[in-house]
C-alpha cells in the first residue's frame, strides 16, 4: 500500500523532480485515481440499484416503486457509495498535506448533509405523488404537509452544515438556537400560519381541490386547483389564477358550493317585477278565454266552481266584482307559472318548487321563482333558467299582466340630464 501510496512520488524524483514537486504530482495521481474509483463505482452503484427497483416496480402491485424511480431516490442513494469511499481514501490521497485534511474532511460532511436531505427530498416528493393517486387522499392538501417536513429538513439541513463548518457539535448548536427561537417565530409567521390552517382545513374538511369557492375579497371564483403550504389556487371561470393566502380560509369567510354538486339540484331563485296597476279581478269571459290554456284548465274549472258555490251560498251581489270571492290575474298567473315549473323536464321534482309573491317595491310587485335544476353544470343550468324565464316573460300579457319597465322618457331625461 505504501509503495502504491508514493509510487509518482519516488519515480518523480528519480526523474530530476524537485520534492515540492514531486509531491504535487503524487497527490494529482492519487487525486485522478480516487476521481476514476468514484465515477465507476457511482456509476456502477447506480446501475445496480435502477436494476433491481426497475424489475421490482415491474413485478409489484402498488405503484409506489415507480414513483421513487422516476423521483430519483435510487440515483440519489447511490451516490452513498462514493462518499464512503472518498471517506476512506482521501487521507491516503493527500497524505503529503496532513494540513488539509481537516478542511478535506468539513467539505466531505457538508456534501454528505446535502445528499441527506437530497435523498429525503425523493422520498419526500415520492409520499407525495403516491398520496395524489389515492382516491381518499386526492383532494386533501398533500402539498402543504409535504412542503412542511421539506421546510424543516432544510432547516436542520442548513443548521448541520453550519455547526459543521463552525465546528460546534449539533446538540450545542441548536442549544444556542433555542435562544432565537421568537426571532426564528417572527420570520416564519406565514408558514407556520399557513401550515396550522391546512391542518384545520383538512380536518373539517372545509375546502377540497376541485371544490368550486367564491371568495369576494381576494376575488375569487371559480375551482380550486392546488393547496399548498401558503397558498390556495383558484382558476376562475375566465381561466385567470387567483392566489389566496392559506390562513384567509379560516380567518375570513368564503362561499364553497360542493353542497350544491353533491346536492340533487342547483338553485334558481329569480322574480320578475309587474307592475301592480296591472292586477285586476278576472271577469266570466277573461277565465273562459284563460281555460284554452292547458297546464290551468282544470285547476280554473275547479276554482271557479267552488268560488260560484260560496257567492251563491252567502247571497253575494256579483254585478260588483269587487264582492265575495273572486280569481285574480295576479293568481292565475302564479298558478300557471307553478304549474310550469313542476312540468319542466330539467327542474328536480324531488326538491322545493315554489312560485311566491314577494313584497311589493317601488318597481313593482316581484314573482319570484324557486326551484332547482337537475343539471347543476353552469352552462346548462343558465339555458334552463333562460329557457323558464323567456317562457314566464312572454306568458305575462296572456293574464292582462304587464313588466315593469323604466318609461323611455323618464330614461331620456336622465341622460339628457347628464
Amino acid at each position: 500500500m505504501q509503495q502504491i501510496q508514493s509510487f509518482i512520488y519516488d519515480y518523480a524524483l528519480n526523474a530530476g523532480f524537485s520534492e515540492n514537486a514531486a509531491k504535487l504530482l503524487n497527490t494529482f495521481a492519487l487525486m485522478l485515481g480516487l476521481l476514476i474509483i468514484i465515477v465507476i463505482s457511482d456509476y456502477i452503484t447506480r446501475k445496480f440499484l435502477l436494476n433491481i427497483f426497475s424489475k421490482f416496480a415491474s413485478r409489484s402491485k402498488t405503484n409506489f416503486d415507480d414513483l421513487l424511480v422516476d423521483h430519483k431516490a435510487p440515483r440519489n442513494i447511490a451516490h452513498i457509495v462514493p462518499l464512503l469511499i472518498t471517506l476512506q481514501l482521501f487521507p491516503f490521497v493527500f497524505y503529503h498535506y496532513p494540513e488539509l485534511e481537516e478542511n478535506i474532511i468539513i467539505l466531505i460532511r457538508v456534501y454528505g448533509v446535502l445528499l441527506t436531505v437530497w435523498i429525503i427530498r425523493s422520498i419526500l416528493k415520492t409520499f407525495e405523488s403516491y398520496f395524489k393517486t389515492l382516491p381518499r387522499l386526492k383532494d386533501k392538501p398533500i402539498d402543504s404537509y409535504i412542503q412542511v417536513a421539506m421546510l424543516f429538513i432544510w432547516v436542520i439541513g442548513a443548521a448541520s452544515i453550519f455547526a459543521v463548518v463552525i465546528n460546534l457539535s449539533f446538540i450545542e448548536f441548536f442549544t444556542t438556537l433555542g435562544a432565537a427561537s421568537a426571532v426564528l417565530l417572527l420570520i416564519f409567521k406565514d408558514t407556520i400560519l399557513g401550515f396550522v390552517a391546512s391542518i384545520q382545513v383538512a380536518i373539517n374538511d372545509s375546502v377540497r381541490i376541485g371544490d368550486w369557492i367564491t371568495m369576494d375579497k381576494y376575488g375569487a371564483d371559480g375551482d380550486v386547483i392546488e393547496i399548498n403550504l401558503s397558498t390556495v389556487q383558484v382558476q376562475n371561470f375566465d381561466k385567470t389564477i387567483t392566489h389566496i393566502p392559506t390562513y384567509a380560509l379560516i380567518s375570513d369567510s368564503f362561499k364553497n358550493w360542493r353542497g350544491m354538486e353533491s346536492s340533487g339540484g342547483r338553485r334558481i331563485k329569480r322574480a320578475i317585477l309587474l307592475k301592480a296597476k296591472s292586477v285586476q279581478y278576472l271577469t266570466e269571459a277573461h277565465i273562459s278565454e284563460l281555460k284554452n290554456i292547458q297546464l290551468i284548465t282544470a285547476y280554473l274549472e275547479s276554482r271557479q266552481q267552488d268560488i260560484n258555490t260560496y257567492n251563491t251560498n252567502n247571497n253575494i251581489d256579483k254585478s260588483t266584482l269587487i264582492n265575495g270571492r273572486n280569481l285574480t290575474n295576479l293568481g292565475v298567473f302564479r298558478k300557471y307559472i307553478q304549474s310550469y315549473i313542476e312540468n319542466h323536464s330539467a327542474i328536480n321534482k324531488d326538491m322545493t318548487i315554489m312560485v311566491r309573491q314577494l313584497a311589493p317595491t317601488p318597481q313593482g310587485i316581484p314573482l319570484e321563482i324557486y326551484a332547482f335544476s337537475s343539471d347543476k353544470r353552469w352552462a346548462n343550468y343558465e339555458y334552463i333558467m333562460s329557457d323558464i324565464f323567456d317562457h314566464a316573460l312572454a306568458a305575462v300579457p296572456y293574464f292582462k299582466l304587464e313588466l315593469f319597465e323604466i318609461p323611455t322618457t323618464f330614461t331620456t331625461e336622465i341622460l339628457n340630464t347628464d
